[in-house]
């Protein structure tokens, strides 16, 4: 992908201020496992009534938990009790996270055959992340596929630190490349780029996204950022702009990534929904119902969730006359 800098002869055409952009995209909702796992043990019936409270939102696509280690996620080691309440809710996609085979067959036996699968690009994530080398962790995935195919479901093979490394520092385009490549060979049905510590920019991600769809041709490829840094939402607009339908987000911003260090915020559900439906954007989501349901989790977590939008109480209302003498 060749990124041209044009120098500026004369003023701006309408035209050059347009914006290319899809007519819809998909949201999956990660708050329930990502949103939740750096979190003390949330009861199940708050659980519930935050599975409720995002169905109402629309979101067609839901990461219900993760099928991991209790002594590592101790906040989702219910995962087999949330998974067996699923079927209450219909048209819904839901998905789990899992961390090896075992993992695998526990979501499989509970009745959630949609997986994702996380292999770190980076050696030094995953050693922190998974006790194992990147290519130890892609040495899995053919039996995950395998399971998660047998099912009747799907695998997507999340890449974590697929653009920096709290430990390994810059993460290779090449590098990512070669693991998403890997990882399609080995029988991942799509493909999902995580900015693990919040650290990418709009023009790293377009150019990371050119270099994976043009080796995986074909491969569904979505996209999970982080605002640590606040370029989040950034990140997400160049996607989208870069041709990406898929995108990741958690419900009031909760969230990160337990074993990255300073890996803190998702992107906010509501905040998604309020850039792109505002830009012209179909997300399938209310808004006010996104909102309603980050009240639902601020009570369910205890404390205050991160999203400015929602710290705005969501889209800006006339209040009428000005006061004299108020400053701007």
């Amino acid at each position: 992908m060749v990124v041209r800098r044009r120098r500026r002869t004369r003023g701006p055409t309408v035209n050059e201020f347009d914006l290319v952009l899809p007519a819809a995209v998909d949201i999956r909702e990660v708050g329930m496992r990502d949103g939740l796992q750096l979190e003390a043990p949330v009861p199940l019936d708050a659980k519930l009534e935050m599975l409720e409270a995002l169905v109402a939102t629309g979101v067609r696509r839901i990461e219900a938990t993760s099928f991991v280690s209790p002594r590592a996620v101790p906040a989702l080691a219910d995962a087999d009790a949330v998974a067996a309440e699923l079927s209450r809710w219909g048209d819904v996609h839901w998905s789990a996270l899992v961390a090896n085979p075992r993992g695998a067959v526990r979501a499989v036996d509970a009745g959630v055959a949609d997986l994702e699968y996380v292999v770190s690009a980076s050696d030094g994530h995953s050693r922190a992340n998974a006790g194992r080398s990147t290519a130890e962790a892609l040495g899995a995935v053919p039996e995950i596929a395998g399971l998660a195919h047998g099912a009747g479901g799907s695998l997507e093979v999340v890449i974590a630190t697929a653009w920096d490394c709290p430990f390994d520092g810059r993460t290779p385009i090449g590098r990512t490349v070669d693991v998403a490549r890997a990882a399609v060979t080995a029988g991942a049905d799509q493909l999902c780029l995580g900015d693990t510590i919040g650290t990418t920019v709009p023009l790293r991600v377009v150019l990371l996204l050119d270099a994976v769809r043009r080796a995986c041709p074909g491969t569904p490829v979505g996209v999970h950022f982080h605002d640590t840094r606040g370029t989040g939402q950034a990140n997400a607009l160049a996607a989208v702009q870069a041709g990406v339908t898929q995108l990741d987000s958690s419900v009031g911003g909760l969230g990160g990534c337990p074993f990255a260090p300073g890996a803190s915020g998702n992107i906010a559900t509501e905040e998604l929904v309020y850039l792109l439906e505002e830009s012209g954007v179909r997300t399938g989501l209310d808004l006010d119902a996104v909102l309603a349901a980050a009240r639902v989790t601020e009570h369910a977590v205890g404390h205050e969730l991160p999203s400015s939008l929602y710290r705005a109480g969501g889209r800006s209302v006339p209040r009428g006359d000005a006061v004299v003498g108020s400053t701007s």
